[in-house]
């Protein structure tokens, strides 16, 4: 129990600099003049390293030792954390947000595949999943809170705020984590795949992030995305016949992995997207300060902390597929009732509902997610299929909440009497979204391989 504390505690590090982040950006935009458009790149430079890094992180943890590698991670995130809070110029503190997403592509496998080779398939491992969720939950809404009441003081404080999480984190793992085996120190990271996964992961997180400012179609995209395809087709044929792979092509081809992959991609990208408009809408829009901001996110959170605990048991129960189709359902309920917002918006009647629904939504998918992801994987393997699902994602992250910014602006070009226009555009790009995951939930098959079956299958 010592040792899942520990664990929930560095998820709920991660939630905590997730959102803490959101709420100060108005704030770091005036004080370090930058542009909207670099702006974005405070949330979308973490999602570059974190998903860039995330296959590699997820592999090294299975190979060199799980408790080792969240060990370092830790301590590379609490320094780059200090760095963030002293940076004296917008591409210095994007470069540490970059530095920092890396950490935490290797931090969240190592975490999640400690959970999952420690607590036994079933009801054990969805009740450890559950409370991992309720510590990003609660992570979550402590990040919005601390990240209001701070950024009123100065928003270099929101920065450090994870820092002291990080120490006692790195005084308690070596005795609360169980040691890393021999076994697993001895594996070898197939370079050549780590290379080419990394990098063709990292410009198509970049293609994607810069594509609003440069244009979906100018010639320096399609560079990029052009880069990112051919690194990316050489990681598949160095995988095909590679006796070490960093990723064993079968983990791919998995009918279950796809589509929850698929389905968490959508989800993950409608979340970070909202965040992100919504944040903006009210402080911007609504007038809001950066306290009232956060305490307007605060039911979303209460609401999925307090249900979380249970909805890995009750996937466990009643199939996680079923619980995952839920989630969706009130996902995309509560990004639609998005649309009544105005400048006569009452707390009460627009924002509360939204986000209730939101974190019954969350609280019901992601649980659940995690569990199918991991389900009839070889405890070997356990950090490769967290790290999976964490990359797809933290490139839905990216791809969706590009495709709303550029939404956004395109909407506001020509319209400057009207503060909010471009808003419904986005917000109709996030239910869109949103659907189009459910489907993809309705299609996860519902029998998923035991532990004793070939992942491949």
């Amino acid at each position: 129990m010592s040792a899942l504390l520990l664990l929930c505690a560095s998820h709920f590090m991660d939630a905590i600099d997730l959102s803490d982040v959101g709420v100060a950006l108005p704030a770091i935009q005036h004080d370090l003049a930058m542009t909207s458009g670099s702006l974005q790149w405070i949330i979308s430079a973490y999602a570059l390293g974190y998903g860039g890094f995330l296959l590699l992180g997820g592999r090294a943890a299975d190979l060199l030792g799980r408790r080792r590698v969240f060990m370092v991670a830790v301590a590379v995130f609490a320094a780059v954390s200090v760095l963030g809070a002293l940076a004296p110029t917008g591409g210095l503190l994007i470069a540490a947000r970059l530095v920092k997403g890396i950490a935490a592509g290797f931090l969240a496998p190592a975490a999640l595949s400690i959970i999952t080779t420690s607590w036994p398939d079933g009801a054990a491992r969805g009740r450890a999943l559950g409370w991992y969720a309720t510590a990003g939950a609660t992570g979550f809404v402590s990040g919005l809170v601390l990240g209001g009441v701070l950024t009123e003081v100065s928003w270099r404080l929101v920065f450090a705020l994870p820092v002291p999480i990080a120490v006692a984190a790195l005084i308690a793992a070596p005795r609360l984590l169980p040691a890393d085996t021999p076994a697993t120190g001895r594996g070898r990271i197939d370079v050549p795949g780590a290379l080419t996964a990394t990098g063709g992961l990292l410009l198509l997180v970049y293609a994607i992030a810069q594509a609003p400012q440069y244009g979906w179609t100018s010639a320096s995209t399609g560079v990029l995305f052009a880069a990112a395809g051919l690194l990316l087709a050489a990681f598949a044929g160095i995988e095909s016949r590679s006796r070490r792979p960093l990723v064993p092509l079968p983990f791919l081809t998995r009918r279950s992995t796809l589509r929850t992959n698929l389905t968490i991609f959508a989800m993950w990208g409608g979340y970070t997207s909202f965040a992100f408009l919504a944040t903006l809408y009210l402080q911007n829009v609504l007038g809001w300060s950066a306290l009232q901001t956060a305490g307007a996110f605060v039911p979303l959170g209460l609401v999925n902390g307090a249900l979380a605990p249970f909805a890995g048991r009750l996937a466990a129960r009643f199939g996680a597929h079923r619980m995952i189709a839920v989630g969706m359902l009130l996902l995309a309920a509560s990004y639609a009732l998005f649309f009544r917002i105005g400048p006569d918006t009452s707390f009460a009647a627009v924002v509360l509902p939204v986000m209730v629904l939101n974190g019954l939504g969350t609280a019901c998918t992601f649980p659940a997610l995690n569990m199918l992801a991991v389900s009839g994987v070889p405890d070997r393997d356990q950090g490769l299929a967290g790290a999976l699902l964490n990359t797809s994602m933290q490139i839905g992250g990216a791809v969706v909440l590009a495709i709303v910014t550029a939404v956004v602006e395109a909407g506001q070009q020509g319209n400057s009497s009207n503060p909010s226009a471009g808003y419904d555009a986005g917000t109709a790009v996030i239910v869109g979204v949103i659907v189009a995951g459910l489907a993809a939930s309705l299609l996860i098959p519902l029998r998923t391989p035991t532990a004793h079956h070939d992942p491949a299958r």
